[in-house]
């Protein structure tokens, strides 16, 4: 190729250059699009729960974390169930629960037992193995707090043997269990 045809080739290629770049420049610019922005998923809430005291027998008695809404067995499945021979039968287990509750899942012999009253029918003595708490409370110097440990220990420990079994409870001491001694059995 000559100079002559080489200097053709490059006015050529300046010429087209120049063109593209004046037609870029005049055309209008398109028109903007609407960028819609990804659609917004509201953060998901974080699910509130709540914890519940879970005793008596179950696997794993304690504190236990449900969500916010469970009923009483979502408590007792999070406290790993009911032990053999739990009584299901004396607690709603379709009840709600709410934060710092206390579910006791009586055991056999424990809570309202069939056949005999828990305070021995007639105002005899109370059964300290069937009494509830409210039971217990009827008892002199017994308020409700003693009488949940009462039972909180019973279910805990399977039921009591004797009535001197009593002060292994905290906050009973001899001269409680004397001032109550006639007013309880251990049938």
């Amino acid at each position: 190729m000559g100079e002559s045809s080489r200097a053709a080739v490059v006015l050529v290629g300046l010429a087209v250059v120049a063109g593209g770049w004046l037609g870029a420049r005049d055309r209008p610019a398109p028109p903007p699009t609407a960028r819609m922005p990804p659609p917004a998923t509201a953060p998901a809430a974080p699910a509130t729960t709540i914890r519940v005291h879970v005793g008596g027998w179950v696997a794993s008695p304690g504190v236990v974390t449900v969500p916010e809404g469970s009923l009483v067995a979502d408590a007792i499945v999070a406290a790993g169930g009911m032990r053999p021979g739990a009584r299901a039968d004396a607690i709603n287990l379709a009840a709600p629960v709410s934060d710092g509750a206390q579910v006791i899942v009586p055991g056999p012999g424990t809570g309202a037992d069939t056949g005999a009253s828990p305070d021995g029918g007639g105002g005899g003595p109370i059964s300290i193995n069937r009494a509830t708490a409210t039971d217990l409370e009827a008892l002199p110097g017994v308020g409700p707090v003693l009488a949940a440990r009462i039972v909180s220990f019973r279910d805990q420990n399977g039921p009591f043997q004797t009535v001197e079994d009593l002060l292994q409870v905290p906050g009973i001491g001899e001269a409680k269990l004397a001032a109550i001694r006639d007013l309880i059995t251990v049938p």
